[in-house]
C-alpha cells in the first residue's frame, strides 16, 4: 500500500494525495447518516483527465478499489469510502471550459459547482435548469453520477435531460467520449445516459457537454393552503389533468409547515392548514398570469381555503423561503434523515397519509415535503442520534416508507440514488432479471469491480 501511495504522489504531486487520518475521515462519507462508510487508504485530488487516468491505472494494477467523489452533498452514501479504497475527489477539476451561446451548450469539468455554472451562463442570457437543493455547493460531477433533480424538474426534467455528452475514464484507464454537441443524434447506443445515474460504479466522469436553455422570465408565484392533504392531492391532479406545466410545484405537509413557522418565526399558512402548495410560472408577463390563474382555479376547485398570487419577485422568494428552509427548520426537533422516492402524482396524498401512519406507529416524527409536479417526495424522519432505541425505530420507519412507496406503484429513489442504503430495495423494485442485467453491464465495463464496489448492488 505504501507503493500505491507513492505512485499516486509521483503522478499527481505530494500535495494532491492525502493519507492523514483526519483528512481521510472528513472525506469518507456524504450526508446520509444511515449509510456505512470505511477507512480509505488515501484521498486523491486529480486536476485533469490525464491524472484521473493515472489514478485508475495505478489502483487497477494494484487491485485497490476507487470511490469517485464530488463535493459530498449526496444523500445515499454512494460516495462513501470502503476500507482500503482510494477516494478520487474531483473538486479541483472545476473549469468551465466553454460556453457556446449560439448553440446553447456548455462544456465543464466535474468539479464545477452547480450555482457557479448557473451564474456563468446567465451572463450570456442562458439557463442551466437542474437545481438540486444543495445547488450552491454540490458539483456537476455528483449531479451527473446520481442524476440529480430539484425544484424545477416538473418543467425542465432532471440532470440527464440537460446532458449532450460525456468524457469518462474507464476501468482500464482509457478515455471514452460519449454523445455529441448537436441537438439530435442517434448514432449507436446511448452511452451517455448509461453513465448518468451510475453512481460512480462504471467509470469516472471528467467532462460534460451540457445543453442550455434561454434564460426564463422572473417567476410569478402562487400559494394555496388546504385543510386536508387529500384536497391538496386533488389540486395536483387537477393541475396535471388541465395540461398545466408550471416551472415549480411544491407541497408541504402540516409537520413541515409548523417547523418552518417556528424556524422563520412567521406564519407560513393560515390556522388549520394541513397542506401547502407552492407553484411558479416563469413564462413571463401575461402568459404567466394566465397560467397561474388556471392553477389557482384548479386549487379552488379542489377545496383550497386560501389562494394567493404575486408577480413580485421578492414576495415570491419570501413565499418559497418556507419550503427551502424545511430541512434546517426540522433541526429544531433533532437530527433529520431525509428519504427520496417518487410516486404517481395521483397518490401523493395517500403517501403523505401513509407516512403519518408510519410515524405514529413507530413513534417517529415524520415531515413530508416534495416536488408535487413530478411526484418526487421527501419524507424526512427526525430523531435523537444518541438514542439507540429511537434510531432503531427510525430505521424500521424508513423501510416501511419504501415498502409503502412500492405498494403505491412508485420507485424507491427519484433523484438521490441507491448508494449504500437501498440495495435491497433496488433488487425488489427491478427484480432478478433487472439485477442480472445490471451486473452484466458492470462486468462488461468494470470486470475487476474497481469502481465503487458494493454501492448500488452487490456483484453476487
Amino acid at each position: 500500500m505504501d507503493a500505491v501511495v507513492q505512485a499516486l504522489r509521483d503522478a499527481l504531486g505530494s500535495d494532491s494525495v492525502r493519507i492523514d487520518p483526519d483528512v481521510t475521515a472528513s472525506y469518507s462519507r456524504d450526508m446520509m447518516p444511515l449509510a456505512p462508510s470505511g477507512q480509505p487508504l488515501a484521498v486523491a485530488f486529480p486536476e485533469n483527465a490525464e491524472q484521473v487516468q493515472a489514478v485508475v491505472r495505478i489502483c487497477g494494477g494494484a487491485g485497490v478499489p476507487i470511490v469517485p467523489r464530488g463535493s459530498g452533498s449526496g444523500l445515499s452514501g454512494a460516495a462513501n469510502a470502503i476500507d482500503g479504497c482510494v477516494l478520487l475527489v474531483t473538486t479541483r477539476m472545476k473549469a468551465i471550459l466553454e460556453i457556446d451561446q449560439d448553440n446553447r451548450l456548455a462544456v465543464v469539468e466535474p468539479g464545477v459547482v452547480n450555482l457557479d455554472l448557473r451564474d456563468a451562463v446567465e451572463k450570456h442570457g442562458l439557463f442551466y435548469p437542474p437545481d438540486p437543493s444543495s445547488y450552491d455547493w454540490c458539483s456537476i460531477g455528483g449531479n451527473l453520477s446520481t442524476n440529480a433533480g430539484g425544484l424545477c424538474c416538473v418543467k425542465y426534467g432532471v440532470t440527464t435531460d440537460s446532458v449532450l455528452g460525456l468524457e469518462v475514464v474507464l476501468a482500464d484507464g482509457s478515455l471514452l467520449k460519449t454523445g455529441r454537441r448537436t441537438v439530435k443524434g442517434v448514432a449507436g447506443y446511448d452511452l451517455t445516459k448509461l453513465f448518468i445515474g451510475s453512481e460512480g460504479t462504471l467509470g469516472v466522469i471528467t467532462k460534460a457537454v451540457l445543453a442550455l436553455r434561454p434564460l426564463p422570465q422572473a417567476p410569478a408565484t402562487l400559494m394555496a393552503a388546504f385543510s386536508t392533504t387529500e384536497a391538496a392531492g386533488v389540486a395536483v391532479t387537477n393541475i396535471v389533468r388541465a395540461g398545466l406545466v408550471p416551472s415549480l410545484m411544491e407541497i408541504m405537509d402540516a409537520v413541515s409547515i409548523k417547523a418552518a413557522e417556528q424556524y422563520l418565526r412567521t406564519e407560513v399558512g393560515p390556522p388549520g392548514c394541513e397542506a401547502l402548495l407552492l407553484c411558479q410560472s416563469d413564462a413571463g408577463g401575461e402568459v404567466a398570469r394566465l397560467e397561474l390563474e388556471k392553477v389557482e382555479l384548479a386549487c379552488q376547485a379542489a377545496g383550497a381555503d386560501l389562494t394567493y398570487v404575486t408577480t413580485d419577485l421578492a414576495e415570491g422568494k419570501m413565499l418559497l423561503a418556507a419550503r427551502r428552509a424545511v430541512l434546517t427548520a426540522l433541526e429544531i426537533y433533532g437530527t433529520w434523515l431525509t428519504d427520496d422516492l417518487c410516486v404517481p402524482r395521483t397518490v401523493i396524498a395517500d403517501l403523505i397519509a401513509g407516512c403519518q401512519a408510519i410515524g405514529e406507529r413507530n413513534r417517529v416524527k415524520i415531515a413530508v415535503v416534495g416536488h408535487a409536479g413530478d411526484g418526487n417526495m421527501h419524507p424526512t424522519l427526525v430523531y435523537d442520534p444518541a438514542d439507540a432505541e429511537e434510531f432503531a425505530r427510525v430505521r424500521v420507519a424508513f423501510d416501511e416508507i419504501l415498502a409503502l412507496t412500492l405498494g403505491l406503484g412508485g420507485t424507491v429513489t427519484g433523484e438521490h440514488g441507491v448508494g449504500r442504503i437501498k440495495q435491497e430495495w433496488l433488487a425488489r423494485e427491478i427484480g432478478p432479471v433487472g439485477l442480472a442485467v445490471h451486473r452484466s453491464i458492470k462486468r462488461a465495463l468494470d470486470p475487476g469491480n474497481l469502481f465503487n464496489p458494493g454501492s448500488m448492488f452487490a456483484m453476487d
